[in-house]
């Protein structure tokens, strides 16, 4: 009789652990990255992974897969069709083009998978794009720089990488900023790639070319290259450029008071889309559908900036952090759950 009891309380306890088990939900999500070149992409890789980790303080148990690798457009169609056999519950990707991504999108809806693009847009119907408006980011720059200059003056731009739907949406965006200030010239544009070195050597090419500048539009990693060309050449009291959201950057702006505004793209961008992918996934709905864009499918994160008058704020955030940390942002779960209904 005891063995019997002793049974029947044994599987009333598996029985009891099984219908917990049940009761939590669960999902796999499979995060791309197509470029492994800077420390932000690992930032937002690690940012992301850290977001998923705390669902499990609301009972959610979130998995995430990452591919993350230096792979051309191709290659970053290959990582989607890897998530889409491993039977994921959601996709979420920053993309190395807007449009080439369609035809395996829609296969990865067909199996019922949740596509949702950060930091770069996609035109594809079914996906969804959260981030912060990449022509509004550069377009913040640029105003900074026309108002600082008052309006007038030689600029230079140097811009990342060329055919990048991010890169494309802000040069256009700085572009028409410019054209409404007929006194600004844009003497000379360049590509470097979103990388600090090469950015470096773009502003020593233009110097030499171009040594009465006044202004320097420039991206992300670049312009801490940038910026150290121009101390070099012993001009930071006589050229104002865009800046960087870098500690290091941060840190060397606030030393050497250097005349610099810093459009934010948060690296936290791909953690916003991992919350809103949740709540997607539990079938909660926006308030606000994500028709914005040129693509009719976006929902914009607001796009922090850093100037003079915000600088040392930013730099407070950034104590105690690696050089190479960038200052960030990112929907909570409480401010991304605020959004539906």
């Amino acid at each position: 009789m005891k063995k019997f009891i002793a049974i029947a309380l044994a599987t009333v306890a598996t029985l009891s652990v099984s219908a917990t088990g049940a009761s939590a939900e669960s999902f796999k999500i499979g995060l791309s990255n197509g470029w492994v070149g800077s420390e932000w992409r690992t930032q937002m890789i690690d940012e992301a992974k850290a977001a998923a980790a705390a669902w499990k303080e609301k009972g959610v148990d979130v998995e995430v897969v990452v591919q993350s690798a230096n792979v051309d457009v191709p290659g970053q169609i290959a990582h989607v069709r890897n998530f889409i056999s491993e039977g994921v519950n959601a996709i979420i990707i920053n993309p190395n083009s807007p449009t080439a991504f369609d035809p395996i999108f829609a296969q990865a809806k067909e199996a019922g998978i949740l596509v949702v693009a950060t930091d770069a847009e996609v035109s594809s119907p079914d996906a969804v794009y959260v981030g912060i408006d990449q022509t509004a980011w550069g377009a913040a720059g640029a105003k900074w720089l026309a108002e600082t200059l008052g309006g007038k003056g030689k600029v230079v731009a140097i811009n990342g990488v060329a055919g990048h739907p991010a890169n494309e949406m802000r040069v256009a965006g700085y572009k028409s900023v410019f054209s409404q200030h007929p006194d600004i010239q844009v003497v000379n544009e360049v590509n470097a790639n979103w990388d600090q070195a090469q950015g470096q050597q773009a502003m020593q090419n233009i110097l030499a070319t171009y040594p009465d500048i006044n202004g320097v539009w420039v991206q992300d990693g670049m312009a801490a290259g940038a910026w150290k060309t121009i101390m070099d050449a012993g001009k930071t009291s006589q050229i104002a450029a865009t800046g960087e959201i870098r500690k290091d950057f941060i840190d060397l702006w606030i030393k050497d008071k250097l005349n610099s505004g810093a459009t934010v793209n948060p690296p936290g961008v791909m953690a916003s889309a991992l919350n809103v992918a949740v709540l997607m996934l539990q079938g909660k709905e926006l308030k606000e559908p994500a028709t914005a864009g040129q693509y009719k499918n976006a929902m914009y994160l607001p796009i922090p900036f850093i100037d003079s008058n915000n600088v040392a704020d930013a730099a407070k955030q950034l104590e105690g952090k690696p050089g190479y940390y960038s200052y960030t942002s990112s929907l909570s779960i409480d401010e991304a759950s605020a959004l539906f209904k």
